[in-house]
């Protein structure tokens, strides 16, 4: 979803990484949206290494991505958009 949501002209790129140190589940997904981190979304502070690029992904619809931008829209509108700890 992120690289789709992703600000520019050029399609978002999906970069397979691994880590260097700690990581840990992204809290602004699997806790928030997705129990479990069926996403595998995480996040770090230390380095990744990229080590391939995910294609042939197929994206969500046109009417998807509008409902998740004008959802994300929303949210800064309300001054929701925050990061979670």
């Amino acid at each position: 979803m992120g690289a789709e949501l992703a600000i520019g002209k050029r399609s978002g790129r999906i970069d397979v990484v691994e880590p260097t140190g700690a990581f840990e589940d992204d809290a602004n997904v699997t806790d928030k949206k997705f129990p479990g981190n069926p996403t595998r979304s995480c996040r770090t502070l230390e380095p990744v290494r990229v080590v391939g690029e995910l294609v042939g992904w197929a994206g969500h619809s046109p009417e998807q991505l509008r409902v998740m931008k004008d959802g994300l829209a929303g949210l800064k509108r309300r001054g929701m958009a925050v990061i979670y700890d």
